[in-house]
């Protein structure tokens, strides 16, 4: 059985595992390529997702000159 993530743990896990901040777009090729977290409508994450991700949870991930890192 194949557990799917939400977007937000998924980004979680792929900085976690990489143990170095990523850029938006290595986060989401990450995601894609591990299918980590899968879109409805079947379409790959985009980069402006994992963005949104965020700016929406500031609490998990800090971002600086263009590099997202956990707070944890």
């Amino acid at each position: 059985m194949i557990m799917k993530m939400r977007l937000e743990d998924a980004m979680v896990y792929a900085l976690a595992t990489a143990g170095r901040g990523m850029t938006t777009d290595q986060i989401a090729q990450t995601i894609n390529e591990e299918r980590l977290h899968v879109r409805v409508d079947g379409n790959p994450v985009t980069s402006a997702q994992v963005y949104a991700a965020v700016c929406r949870n500031r609490t998990i991930f800090i971002k600086g000159g263009g590099i997202i890192h956990l707070a944890m």
